[in-house]
């Protein structure tokens, strides 16, 4: 029915008679001429209609917003001085011949090109909101992200294999999403959260290089980047070292975004380990476009009378500092502010100091209410250690290790990109390895895994494992990019878990593997606010499609054909007095 896509047309097709098919995105009455703006996926093209044929001019001036169409015409360059350069057809327009309304279309429920439609108008009606170009592209990339990693993957011996949907319900890791079996009265499988399982079955069974891109569950809490279903690009491989998986992922992500953006990442990737990303930034997948770092100052605020300090210097906690060049003059206001953005992350307060004269470690040099509570050997550790001029500002936390990383963490990263702290780089990769191996939860009182149960110890910490789990240091690797985790993987080792025990005795070969986040990725690469921008047909943050009006209700015969009965939230008087 078409010929040539309508953004794909140029001046190379002049004089040429073409078809194109698409969507009416705009019509314009010129006294007597009719423009139409023609859309398909690859972008616009401007159909002129004379009214020298005037059975094809009558059925142009039915036409209407989001008509499908079909346009046969002839490719001719614009007049001087209405050519448009922001679409690729700009410099030409086709003066048609023919023009087939192939479907007509009821009045949209917002225009394509309104900028203030709220997230919740656009999922609902999403099937328009994905006709916006912006959207056309995203998917468009999205495709061209996939299509990349697939192309990398089969060039180096990969193969694609796909693993069951319905799984066993596992105790790691978030809540999982239950299907209760119908044959099985009682009993349910569980969506995947990973094909961490089935992808190490498949190394034990001889496909040494293998992966997937596939769709992952998990029923968590949901923000801007997450999502109860997302997709993964699941890499695992045998007979490699952990130096090897990561000079081969590197390579694969500098591949990709050259292919889907024609950008250079560097080359090599910085490398640092888990310790000194949270040592000097706080966090372990660091925005390293922000040149603020933090400093620690434990060890010298130990014995001051700021009992907000020593506190924690004293009882395991941390103290540390972030500079903020030329931050004293932050207006009273910002500081209150920072200070409040800093408690979501169960920061008690904010302490800071305001460097007048670096040269004066006393309050009139220094400017702040805790000046006085702090020893000058203190307030010399600390201008001399995060080289603080006049003129600049220090932001402290103290509290548990974990509080101040969390805080301090996303206070660099706030103030460094609303105050400007960047160094022009477009994407800053890195990778952090050597992760503990174990975390310590408060809640439940024992050690679990920080990765996922099945990564191996590093070689000269088995003996750790016993004898102190906190120190112990795991054949793990995280890929950062601008802040965000690309992907995290690991060498595995042989751990009891049922029917992967089973499958393990049977030579298991060394193998490690990675999965990267492809909405995430995609997202990064748009620029979009969320996720939900780069998936067709996403959730909201409350997990549910406003498009399908999904979860929904089902009827009572297939609830007892599933042997399930809904227990119904009855609310007494006794309960309401019980509070």
């Amino acid at each position: 029915m078409r010929t040539h896509y309508c953004g794909l047309l140029n001046t190379d097709q002049l004089d040429q008679t073409v078809s194109l098919c698409g969507w009416a995105h705009r019509r314009r009455d010129h006294g007597g001429v009719i423009f139409i703006d023609l859309r398909d996926r690859e972008g616009l093209a401007q159909i002129v209609c004379d009214p020298d044929r005037p059975e094809m001019f009558g059925i142009a001036e039915q036409v209407r917003n989001e008509f499908v169409l079909r346009v046969t015409g002839k490719v001719r360059r614009r007049p001087a001085g209405t050519t448009n350069a922001n679409i690729g057809s700009g410099e030409i327009e086709i003066l048609c011949h023919e023009i087939e309304v192939l479907n007509t279309s009821v009045t949209p429920p917002f225009q394509l090109d309104d900028e203030n439609l709220s997230e919740n108008v656009r999922l609902t009606h999403r099937v328009i909101d994905l006709r916006r170009p912006q959207m056309q592209k995203n998917m468009m990339l999205r495709y061209k992200v996939a299509m990349a990693f697939r192309r990398f993957l089969d060039s180096r011996g990969f193969i694609d294999i796909e693993t069951p949907m319905l799984t066993k319900s596992t105790p790691e890791g978030a809540r999982d999403y239950l299907v209760p079996s119908r044959v099985h009265p009682g009993e349910f499988f569980a969506l995947p959260q990973s094909p961490q399982l089935f992808k190490q079955l498949l190394m034990v069974a001889g496909f040494d290089r293998y992966y997937q891109i596939t769709k992952c569950f998990r029923d968590e809490d949901l923000r801007a980047d997450r999502q109860p279903e997302f997709t993964q690009v699941d890499i695992e491989t045998s007979f490699l070292t952990e130096t090897q998986i990561t000079a081969l992922m590197e390579e694969l992500i500098r591949t990709v975004f050259k292919e889907a953006l024609d950008a250079d990442l560097p080359n090599p990737f910085p490398r640092i380990t888990h310790a000194e990303a949270m040592r000097r930034y706080g966090s372990d997948k660091p925005d390293l476009r922000i040149t603020l770092e933090l400093t620690e100052v434990t060890d010298a605020v130990q014995d001051v009378a700021f009992k907000v300090f020593s506190g924690p210097a004293t009882s395991g906690g941390r103290v540390a500092a972030l500079r903020v060049p030329g931050g004293a003059a932050l207006t009273r206001g910002e500081i209150d502010g920072y200070t409040e953005f800093v408690k979501i992350y169960g920061a008690k307060g904010l302490a800071y100091i305001k460097v007048n004269d670096a040269s004066q470690l006393n309050e009139h040099g220094l400017q702040s209410p805790i000046v006085k509570n702090l020893h000058e050997a203190a307030l010399k550790t600390i201008v001399e250690r995060t080289g603080a001029q006049n003129g600049d500002l220090i932001f402290f936390g103290a509290d548990k290790t974990k509080i101040v990383n969390d805080a301090l963490g996303a206070l660099r990263s706030k103030i460094g990109h609303e105050k400007g702290y960047v160094n022009g780089n477009a994407w800053e990769p890195l990778w952090v390895v050597d992760f503990p191996m174990f975390e310590y939860d408060e809640e439940a009182k024992r050690w679990t895994a920080c990765h996922h149960p099945f990564t191996a110890p590093k070689d000269d910490h088995l003996a750790l494992l016993e004898s102190d789990p906190g120190k112990c240091l795991a054949k793990a690797y995280d890929l950062a990019l601008n802040g965000s985790e690309l992907g995290g993987g690991s060498e595995e080792a042989q751990l009891k878990f049922g029917f992967l025990l089973d499958a393990l005795q049977y030579g298991a070969p060394p193998h490690g593997g990675l999965a990267f986040g492809l909405d995430r990725i995609v997202t990064m690469m748009t620029g979009a606010e969320s996720i939900r921008d780069v998936i067709a047909f996403p959730k909201t943050q409350r997990a549910q499609c406003l498009l399908t009006q999904a979860p929904s209700a089902v009827d009572e015969k297939q609830l007892r054909e599933l042997h399930i009965h809904l227990r119904k939230q009855v609310q007494t008087s006794v309960d309401v007095a019980k509070g």
